[in-house]
């Protein structure tokens, strides 16, 4: 992985786009209000980089390691983020919507308001994840690691959560309407005052 100094990296970010930024090593760099749409930044390095308000839209982003930076209200609609490492990332209300997060790592992530509608979750791992009030109306999350997660009054109509692992998540307030819990582990999970209308349950009854 390249290491660029404050000069090059500006250098280069100010270039024509798209960019081919594979494996570059961006950790730590102070990336305000970037434009990176549609580049391709597989397996870059962009662990506590500062990308407050970030344009990543289409962006490529397999297997880059953003583990604790900081993508507050970042644009990252319709990106490709499989495997991605978003272990302690800000992600506050964050636009992911349509965006491929197959696999992705996102421990303990910060996704407060943030807008996954459309989303594919696949087989990500939530673990301990704040997802309060998120948007993840029509998003797939099958067999999807979202232990603790906290989903407080989130948005998960017609979400798709077969095999999803939810146990001891708090979906306290959450709309559920016709969302599809089949298989999915909830026990001890938190679900006060949800919407649960036309929801599949683990069992495959419907809840009327």
């Amino acid at each position: 992985m390249t290491a660029l100094t404050t000069y090059q990296i500006y250098d280069l970010l100010n270039r024509s786009h798209p960019l081919w930024l594979v494996r570059i090593d961006l950790s730590a760099a102070n990336l305000l209000w970037i434009d990176l749409s549609e580049c391709n930044l597989n397996w870059a390095n962009l662990n506590k980089a500062d990308m407050n308000w970030a344009n990543l839209r289409k962006a490529s982003l397999i297997k880059a390691n953003l583990s604790m930076a900081n993508l507050f209200e970042a644009h990252l609609s319709m990106a490709t983020m499989n495997e991605a490492n978003f272990t302690r990332a800000n992600l506050t209300r964050a636009d992911l919507s349509k965006s491929d997060l197959i696999e992705a790592l996102m421990v303990e992530a910060n996704l407060n308001r943030a807008n996954l509608s459309k989303a594919n979750l696949n087989r990500a791992n939530l673990n301990g994840a704040s997802m309060v009030r998120a948007d993840l109306s029509k998003a797939s999350i099958v067999n999807a690691n979202l232990y603790g997660v906290d989903l407080t009054m989130a948005n998960l109509f017609e979400a798709n959560l077969a095999g999803t692992n939810l146990k001891g998540a708090n979906l306290t307030g959450a709309d559920l309407t016709a969302a599809n819990l089949s298989k999915t582990d909830i026990t001890d999970v938190e679900m006060k005052d949800a919407d649960l209308t036309d929801t599949i349950m683990p069992d495959g009854s419907k809840h009327i």
